[in-house]
């Protein structure tokens, strides 16, 4: 039995040094980055079971990738390895105010945007198979066929009696807020567990730019009565609502950022074990203390450390020389 079972696309990500411009770089970082693949990083370094779902060209690239997730505890064993496609790729030059960072994709005809249906493992998905299935926005946005297998394994996972989470995680390079809308809601309506940042609720439903947390929680429980739905404030925080409409809120942990990349995943990393090990009310501040944490580390996956993060929810710091 696995903790939690994710589906997405995990990718190479190619960084010039130092704040350089691609167009005079020399030589480039390496990293390994996908929005579920990061997550479930966080929650194997937290100490649950993560297995990740996807397919991936049989290559030295696609090896990489799977070797590097094995080496964080997650389960890699139902990659589904084509020798066809290709492994998925992106660029990110960092910026620094007033120059804002830029990503550039080059993913087009991956093998996981080719994944289909039947290339879920069936005999994963069942009752007590999984405690919880997650996949998001991304997954949905990368291709039709993606879409499909992502809307087929909530099925699944539903008809197993799992949980179902939802990251709506929007990327306007990938399609617009129309398409993330009508994409995005037949898998959030099935969902119990809803993340989205304030600023992608007010672009992907047309909302007020001034809108608060409060309202867009408002907004949410009406649209998606049966989900627990949680909405990121920045550096204000977090909020989520219940469908008994219970509210909870959370500050955000002090932090002197290095890298934003992977921050929102490693919020859900910490929210889902808060909630799987301790309880809804646990979630919030687990959340927030990774994200935090994950602000402090180069590279997309959440390296997350549980003792740290367990002092972080305490209301301790990390300003001191651990000696």
């Amino acid at each position: 039995m696995a903790d939690v079972i994710a589906l997405g696309e995990t990718m190479l990500r190619f960084t010039p040094f130092s704040y350089g411009r691609l167009e005079t770089a020399q030589s480039l970082q390496v990293h390994v980055g996908g929005s579920e693949s990061n997550m479930l990083v966080g929650l194997a370094r937290l100490g649950l079971d993560a297995l990740w779902l996807s397919r991936l060209t049989r290559s030295g690239l696609g090896a990489h990738i799977a070797n590097a997730l094995r080496a964080q505890g997650v389960d890699t064993r139902r990659i589904v390895w084509t020798d066809d496609d290709r492994v998925g790729t992106f660029f990110l030059e960092e910026g620094s105010p007033p120059r804002a960072s830029r990503v550039t994709y080059d993913r087009k005809g991956s093998a996981m945007s080719k994944m289909r249906p039947a290339d879920l493992p069936l005999d994963l998905f069942t009752p007590g198979g999984a405690r919880l299935f997650h996949t998001s926005g991304i997954t949905l946005a990368i291709s039709d066929e993606a879409a499909a297998t992502a809307r087929e394994a909530v099925r699944l996972a539903k008809a197993a009696g799992w949980q179902v989470s939802f990251d709506f995680n929007y990327r306007a390079n990938l399609w617009t807020s129309e398409g993330a809308r009508a994409g995005c809601d037949p898998v959030a309506a099935q969902a119990d567990l809803l993340f989205i940042p304030l600023r992608d609720y007010v672009t992907i439903f047309g909302a007020d730019p001034a809108s608060t947390g409060e309202s867009a929680l408002a907004d949410l429980r009406r649209r998606y009565p049966g989900a627990t739905i949680v909405v990121t404030l920045s550096s204000n925080g977090a909020a989520a609502i219940t469908p008994e409409g219970q509210v909870l809120q959370h500050g955000a942990v002090e932090v002197t950022p290095i890298e934003r990349l992977g921050t929102g995943d490693a919020f859900v990393a910490g929210f889902l074990y808060g909630y799987l090990t301790e309880g809804l009310t646990a979630a919030l501040p687990w959340a927030t203390a990774a994200a935090a944490w994950k602000m402090t580390l180069p590279g997309d996956l959440g390296l997350l450390d549980r003792e740290a993060l367990a002092d972080l929810v305490r209301g301790g710091g990390g300003r001191d020389i651990r000696r």
